[in-house]
């Protein structure tokens, strides 16, 4: 029995953030931070989506709880608790975030400073 839908709508409309699962997800180790209730926690996120991410996180969360993250780029971004489950969670977001804001590059310069580029010798 096949146990997935060959419909590539189904859940695409769903209200369940869980199910809402269909954008391309970029893998990445980024460190951020979760704010619960006021309260800032460290974590480490492990893949981000236009609609949401995945982060370590070892405390186990309700679904559909309120949460913010701060991500390298990007912000503080609105979201809710998709899921948790063995160290890690899921945020879905309240609206779309650029996904490639957290991989540009961190430095604020116009070039590469001349300590960080490599020096080749030829012999």
């Amino acid at each position: 029995m096949d146990q997935f839908s060959s419909d590539p709508l189904s859940g695409r409309f769903s209200d369940d953030p869980a199910s809402q699962r269909n954008a391309v997800r970029d893998s990445l180790f980024l460190a951020a931070t979760l704010r619960i209730d006021k309260v800032e926690i460290p974590v480490r996120v492990r893949n981000l989506s236009a609609g949401g991410l995945m982060a370590e996180y070892s405390d186990r969360v309700e679904s559909g709880l309120p949460v913010e993250i701060n991500v390298r780029g990007v912000g503080w971004t609105r979201g809710r608790i998709a899921w948790s489950a063995e160290g890690r969670i899921g945020i879905a977001f309240d609206h779309p975030i650029d996904p490639m804001l957290a991989r540009k590059p961190v430095g604020h310069g116009g070039s590469t400073p001349h300590f960080a580029k490599p020096q080749l010798f030829r012999g």
